[in-house]
């Protein structure tokens, strides 16, 4: 067992565990977007930022490990402020119509935005474009997709089908059919995984 402190609340907690299940565990949740249990935990959202004493840059929690003695803050007034700006960032390449969108009232992105009492936009909305065949049965919106990867690990390491990947560099980063090919010509099961794991309306 390892002794470690979140927000003040001394804790003994399993050796090997995340900060973000210790938090959770202790009635603490630390929000994410791109999380998945064993299966996506590569922090890529960093929504899931924490301080930790000692540690002059904030940490994801949900790819480190607590530690003998860690003291940790989960929504210090720098946490959330980094935790906003994020969001922000996420929300810059959005296409954030959430009134008529599938998932309105049940996305983790609208609620998290909601939480962190996001009303305007500070950065510049930049949208990718992408052609998708309309007469297939999975729709997939790319200005919807905030590049968490939880289709593409799930594809890959629950379905195994690879049917997508990330594609394009920096702010032209999106996540598309892998390979280079068009929807059709995959092996895409229509299992209905990719859309279930997205956290927002990419997915339908």
């Amino acid at each position: 067992m390892v002794n470690i402190k979140i927000n003040g609340i001394d804790l003994r907690v399993p050796e090997g565990t995340t900060i973000l299940k210790a938090a959770a565990d202790a009635q603490m949740p630390i929000p994410s977007l791109c999380y998945l249990k064993d299966i996506n935990e590569i922090g890529a959202c960093r929504v899931c930022v924490v301080e930790v004493e000692g540690v002059n840059k904030l940490i994801p929690a949900c790819n480190n490990l607590v530690q003998e003695g860690m003291s940790i803050c989960t929504n210090s007034p720098r946490v959330r402020e980094a935790r906003r700006t994020n969001v922000e960032l996420i929300l810059s390449q959005h296409d954030a119509h959430c009134a008529t969108c599938v998932r309105s009232r049940n996305c983790s992105l609208q609620n998290l935005a909601n939480d962190l009492d996001i009303i305007d936009q500070r950065f510049e909305k930049n949208f990718v474009k992408a052609n998708w065949p309309k007469n297939f049965p999975l729709i997939r919106d790319a200005n919807k997709c905030i590049k968490c990867m939880r289709c593409v690990q799930v594809c890959d390491k629950i379905q195994d089908m690879h049917v997508w990947d990330v594609t394009n560099t920096g702010s032209r980063t999106t996540v598309d059919v892998s390979r280079g090919r068009v929807i059709k010509e995959t092996d895409c099961a229509l299992c209905g995984q990719c859309i279930t794991h997205c956290p927002t309306g990419s997915l339908r």
